[in-house]
């Protein structure tokens, strides 16, 4: 019998990563360093090397691919199956940005496929808290062409070419492939992509590791991932939460991610709905009740709802983050 799924977060040693992530999900990622800096936790993922393993129950150990191996549409939706088979669509992470990440782009699936037989990375990121001040860098703050961006990269003059965007809790960008794109120091997210680890380093700051080593940069598989013609004024995802309401916060083919805020009690129901949903807790608690199981969400808290689903409740006062494949 399937039951809601929580999972063994995967934290990720990065060289722009802090101590927060150790103090949210160390207890539950089990063996951490504490003198390490962790940029990402990997809450959900079917990456190959990294695949989530259920945390409690009776399938507890179990990973995702395995799960879906025995439950295939039961657990992700019938279309999905057929679709994606045992690879699970999507990786969740959390991620805290000591410092500013490297400027990069990700691939669509036709160059992710003819180059590293892989999907291609289409992702969106839910700020959950951040720093007076902080910011992203989105796009291109004006028209560029393929000839003036590589003379940007060769001068070392890319930044002066970048979106600066000042950011505050709860803003949410979408951020498709083929778009350049950062997240600042001092910036938390919550970041909802394809299953993908495919990423094109632009440029890195001039920073180097503690072995004074650069790391690599991709010049030229990036020129030819970038969408020039792309802006990014639609990325900024424009929404207004209602009490007890799935509102959207972003839709595209790969998934949908609603705001879902409650207070008191609320009852979902998923009875048309071919996918797996999956609750992130971002703010307050909740008490999930579904298929005569109970399960408490809490701030940090990541839990997979199987397809087969019809229904659930959902009592006390918690932001939730809802998404699903449409």
């Amino acid at each position: 019998m399937l039951y809601p799924l929580k999972f063994k977060p995967l934290l990720k040693e990065r060289i722009w990563g802090g101590s927060l992530l150790i103090d949210k999900k160390g207890k539950a990622a089990g063996r951490i360093d504490p003198n390490k800096k962790y940029g990402e936790s990997w809450d959900l993922s079917c990456v190959e090397g990294d695949i989530s393993k259920v945390a409690s129950g009776m399938l507890k150990g179990n990973n995702l691919e395995e799960l879906i191996e025995v439950y295939m549409g039961d657990l992700v939706g019938e279309k999905i199956f057929e679709e994606h088979g045992l690879e699970f669509p999507l990786l969740i992470k959390t991620l805290d940005c000591n410092d500013v990440l490297s400027v990069q782009v990700h691939p669509d699936d036709e160059l992710a496929a003819e180059r590293h037989d892989s999907l291609g990375k289409t992702e969106m990121w839910y700020v959950t808290s951040c720093e007076e001040g902080a910011a992203i860098y989105i796009g291109f703050n004006r028209d560029v062409t393929r000839e003036e961006y590589l003379e940007a990269v060769s001068s070392g003059s890319l930044v002066d070419m970048l979106n600066r965007v000042e950011v505050k809790a709860g803003d949410a960008f979408f951020i498709p492939a083929g778009l350049v794109h950062a997240l600042g120091k001092g910036v938390q997210v919550v970041e909802i992509q394809q299953t993908s680890d495919v990423t094109y380093r632009i440029y890195d700051w001039d920073r180097v590791d503690a072995n004074g080593q650069s790391r690599e940069l991709h010049t030229a598989l990036a020129v030819d991932a970038i969408d020039f013609a792309m802006s990014a004024k639609e990325s900024l995802c424009d929404y207004t939460p209602e009490v007890n309401k799935s509102v959207k916060i972003a839709k595209c083919k790969y998934f949908t991610t609603n705001m879902l805020q409650t207070e008191g009690e609320v009852t979902k129901d998923y009875a048309s709905l071919d996918s797996f949903v999956i609750l992130m807790c971002i703010g307050g608690e909740a008490i999930l009740e579904a298929e005569g199981t109970t399960e408490t969400l809490s701030d940090g808290d990541v839990v997979l709802l199987p397809a087969e689903f019809n229904e659930i409740s959902l009592k006390g006062s918690a932001k939730l983050l809802e998404v699903y494949v449409e």
